[in-house]
């Protein structure tokens, strides 16, 4: 076997494993067991950091994000541990200035970071360029990511296009990132393959079982020469997670792309892993048996999402409207220029189709919906109708630049706040962690004192 040719894993048990399944709920406590053996299993990367975790852990664990990664690296001396970062938006909701995306990216990979996965919501490149030069200058490898979606829009020219820029940009390696596990198999194969083609980087494949079709698309993208795939550990993949690390050695094994991993070398961390997961399960009282829900391919929408809507639809007294809920979604989606299904997006098209059901097309329109139409998260893969617009924000200009060169500098009030706060010799990990989550940030911080 060619080594070249061997299929690299990212083993995800330790991030986008454990928030898809347990809410990201997982401690730093139940990893550190596991870290010297998942460091000497053989995986390309072990994703650890970013996406919600960062969040959670301020937010429900009393942990410092910081802390658990600087606890990670002093146990994987091997292993790169590789995190998700939303662009501009970092790991918040909103746009922040260039001084905190940069001084973030600086900051987390001082503290042990070496793969920063960057993508938008929007597939808006402008929104990557700070935090992707940033990560450069900081010696990370960069892998820009192109979010996959499914519209009349949407064709294989259409992500090579973005996959293009971000390599121009100076990505390392690109991941097609299917969030929402709508990648069939056979688009699977044709996309890998022009990506391949006309790509000189290698190509990462990331998506998710939600739909029940993700090992067929991941054995077909191993087929038309995907250089890395996303999995997680068996008890914390299918669902809404990753197909199963330990099914994809053993089906790859004495095959041509064999990974080279020894599946008996993961039984112990596994066995390790499941017992986390029955204690999360009682600890915070999650469900984390989720079904494959093969609608997710019609409406796009991720399956947790659909049954908040229900709820909220059901609290309204208004289940009977959940049929016409769920037709809205595509129209509005259409509208926006169809942006992909992904944070902020898919809440921001939700909530706007649960109003337009429930009191009438656009009757109430939430800010956020202005500030798409606005261009203030970017450019809409299709533009948006001037008169669809017009009934949305009225004779208001639009941005059509980057939306973060209206941001002054940042750093310097937050210092400032947290210094009133009470806190004026914050380290700069604080400052940023007040940054993205002030009022969470501050709690945590007067628990910790």
């Amino acid at each position: 076997m060619h080594e070249y040719n061997k299929l690299k894993i990212v083993e995800t048990v330790l991030r986008d494993g454990q928030q898809s399944l347990a809410a990201t709920r997982m401690r730093t406590s139940d990893m550190v067991p596991m870290l010297e053996q998942l460091d000497n299993a053989g995986f390309y990367a072990l994703e650890a950091w970013g996406g919600a975790t960062f969040d959670s852990c301020l937010r429900f664990l009393g942990e410092d994000p910081w802390e658990r990664l600087r606890t990670l690296k002093s146990y994987l001396k091997k292993t790169p541990i590789q995190m998700l970062l939303r662009g501009q938006n970092i790991l918040g909701y909103q746009h922040y200035a260039d001084d905190v995306v940069t001084e973030f990216v600086n900051r987390a990979v001082d503290n042990g970071v070496r793969i920063i996965r960057i993508f938008d919501a929007l597939n808006d490149v402008r929104n990557l360029e700070v935090s992707m030069q940033a990560a450069k200058k900081a010696g990370a490898h960069v892998q820009g990511a192109v979010v996959y979606t499914i519209s009349p829009y949407h064709t294989d020219e259409t992500f090579l296009k973005v996959a293009q820029e971000l390599v121009e940009l100076g990505a390392d390696s690109i991941c097609i990132k299917d969030m929402s596990g709508l990648l069939a198999p056979y688009a699977a194969y044709n996309l890998v393959k022009m990506f391949k083609t006309e790509l000189a980087v290698p190509i990462n494949l990331h998506t998710h079982y939600t739909s029940g079709m993700a090992s067929m698309t991941y054995l077909k993208a191993i087929e038309a020469g995907v250089d890395i795939i996303d999995c997680a550990l068996s008890p914390f993949a299918l669902g809404t997670s990753q197909p199963a690390t330990e099914a994809f050695i053993a089906a790859l094994e004495g095959a041509e792309r064999d990974t080279g991993i020894h599946k008996e070398k993961l039984y112990p961390i596994t066995d390790h892993f499941r017992n986390v997961k029955k204690e999360l399960i009682e600890s915070f009282k999650l469900n984390t048996a989720i079904d494959i829900d093969t609608k997710v391919l019609s409406f796009q929408i991720p399956g947790g999402m659909l049954s908040n809507l229900l709820n909220q639809m059901k609290e309204q007294g208004m289940a009977d409207k959940y049929p016409e809920l769920i037709e809205e979604m595509p129209k509005i989606r259409a509208e926006l220029g169809y942006p992909p299904l992904v944070t902020p997006t898919s809440q921001i098209v939700g909530s706007m189709a649960a109003f337009n059901v429930m009191l009438g097309r656009y009757k109430i329109v939430p800010e956020e919906i202005k500030d798409i139409v606005r261009g203030k998260y970017g450019r809409t893969p299709v533009e948006i109708d001037p008169e669809f617009r017009k009934m949305i924000i009225g004779d208001e200009s639009i941005i059509t630049y980057r939306p973060a060169d209206d941001i002054e500098p940042q750093l310097g009030k937050f210092r400032q706040e947290l210094a009133q706060a009470g806190y004026p010799n914050a380290n700069m990990e604080d400052v940023l962690s007040y940054a993205l989550f002030p009022e969470v940030a501050l709690t945590f911080f007067k628990n910790k004192s």
